[in-house]
């Protein structure tokens, strides 16, 4: 195994840092291997919001209510971007077509791809991240907050910096039930992975909160998918000119 897979075997997501900022030579090097993942067919239709202003990190912690979105080396706004494109159309007396669904998939595509190029660039400079999906709870308010023009919809947020606790890595589901070779396995077949995997997964909750928590995998993500959430992001998405009307 070289050692850029086990750099990537190594992730862990991390939520505590100093309060060194990341300095601009870092997140030159960390916006440009982002900026080398693939896009596709060379559209790049995504862009990357750098945080500084200390005001607008506090709103955006009230949306997400996570501590670390504040308090961190530099916070990141990836977000979906057809506004650079839909301009550059209009240069040439030419209109472009960004609302179909297809459209919102290209750029959801290449901003995550930029985004983890970032995350284990990051990872390689000794630096920690975390991802920050829950700048979703309010993106009307985000959109305000980062005055985002149309065309565009904030996918989600990243947090840098210097860590300061090692973190602990969850195992993920095993490789037998994540690899399907040449057709799709149904529950059957692999039922008693994920009972495997789901005692595996409760005995790291028990060896972390001293007993306090023992939940299985298959009981929180069917928790987790059960509430409805964010309900305003169909609305906000065709409000910004996608998915048609």
């Amino acid at each position: 195994m070289n050692e850029v897979i086990k750099l990537i075997n190594n992730h862990r997501s991390l939520r505590k840092f100093s309060e060194e900022k990341l300095s601009q030579e870092e997140i030159e090097n960390l916006v440009g291997a982002a900026q080398s993942a693939s896009t596709s067919s060379y559209v790049q239709a995504y862009s990357i919001i750098g945080v500084t202003d200390e005001e607008k990190k506090k709103q955006l912690r009230e949306i997400s209510t996570q501590s670390y979105v504040e308090h961190n080396g530099h916070l990141f706004v990836f977000v979906v971007d057809f506004y650079r494109n839909n301009e550059l159309a209009k240069k040439f007396d030419q209109s472009i077509s960004y609302d179909k669904t297809e459209n919102l998939i290209v750029g959801v595509v290449d901003a995550s791809l930029a985004a983890q190029n970032m995350a284990i660039a990051a990872e390689s400079m000794g630096l920690g991240m975390c991802y920050i999906g829950s700048l979703r709870n309010d993106v009307n308010k985000v959109k305000e907050i980062l005055d985002l023009p149309e065309a565009t919809f904030p996918l989600f947020g990243m947090v840098v910096g210097h860590p300061t606790t090692k973190g602990s890595q969850k195992e993920r589901l095993p490789f037998k039930e994540i690899y399907h070779e040449n057709t799709y396995q149904r529950m059957e077949q692999v039922e008693s992975i994920i009972e495997e995997y789901d005692q595996s997964v409760s005995e790291y909750y028990k060896e972390r909160t001293n007993g306090q928590r023992d939940d299985k995998w298959s009981e929180q993500v069917v928790k987790t998918l059960m509430k409805k959430q964010r309900l305003d992001v169909d609305s906000f998405l065709k409000s910004q000119g996608f998915l048609g009307q």
